[in-house]
């Protein structure tokens, strides 16, 4: 596979996932089980974790450590905690809205639910797209262990989670009075960041390759405030609780089998 046509693949391949998940919204009559979802969201959060470790943290270590830094761990430290951060920050003034919730979050504004809610799977696609840009930067780069393969394996287990991610957010667009059409332009409009912010990652790192540990590790805590401040609680309130349990083990074992298997 050409690089070009590797860096093409990696940056439409997730939005493809929540382009055909949000498609869902054509082929089922109704909204997805409470305990579906939360198998759903579960599944989301345990490739989010792998993926984290295997794609992002390690290779962070392992670049900082090629590049002679005296404390490896540094780089990966700060940018996690970075990452956490600026999500934290979005979260704070971006308004949205979590499923199966009444209360707005962020800065108050007169949205509409259905914008809200588009906006709450905008924000967590946008470390998503972060961390595929930031791995294919490295493939670009010939950063040793970040290979085509790594990057493909990064970019199919994003679209994986991204799949269900699509449905969950198209389906109840539709049931709170959206047509068919307009749930699935929504659900696939929540997933448009991705590629671009894979984009911007992709040229900031080409004008200045040392950052790259750092951005690694800034994708990588980017994904996990949005593991634990959203997605596990979702899945962990009230009933059917195992089945985001089960999920999560799910997630992270086929994540992890990607990454290994095909990196």
């Amino acid at each position: 596979m050409s690089m070009d046509v590797a860096l093409g693949l990696g940056l439409l391949v997730p939005f493809i996932g929540t382009t055909l998940g949000s498609a869902m919204v054509f082929l089922l009559k109704d909204e997805i089980s409470l305990r579906l979802q939360k198998l759903l969201i579960g599944f989301a959060s345990g490739i989010m974790i792998a993926a984290s470790v295997w794609s992002l943290l390690i290779p962070s270590i392992e670049m900082a450590e090629g590049q002679g830094t005296q404390a490896a761990w540094f780089p990966a430290a700060t940018g996690f905690l970075a990452g956490m951060a600026f999500l934290l920050v979005l979260d704070s003034f971006i308004p949205h809205l979590h499923l199966n919730s009444n209360e707005p979050e962020g800065v108050r504004a007169k949205l509409k639910k259905t914008t809200m809610l588009v906006f709450t799977v905008t924000l967590h696609n946008i470390p998503e797209g972060m961390a595929v840009g930031v791995v294919l930067a490295g493939m670009i780069e010939s950063v040793p262990n970040i290979t085509v393969a790594s990057a493909m394996a990064l970019s199919l287990g994003i679209a994986i989670q991204n799949f269900p991610e699509g449905a969950i957010i198209s389906m109840p667009l539709k049931g709170i009075g959206q047509s068919r059409t307009k749930a699935f332009i929504g659900g696939t409009l929540s997933g448009i960041v991705e590629p671009i912010a894979g984009i911007i990652t992709i040229l900031l790192i080409q004008i200045t390759l040392p950052v790259l540990p750092y951005l690694l590790a800034f994708a990588a805590g980017a994904m996990i405030y949005v593991v634990v401040e959203e997605l596990i609680p979702d899945a962990q309130s009230g009933k059917h609780s195992n089945a985001g349990t089960i999920g999560v083990a799910l997630g992270f074992v086929l994540m992890m089998v990607l990454d290994v298997a095909l990196g």
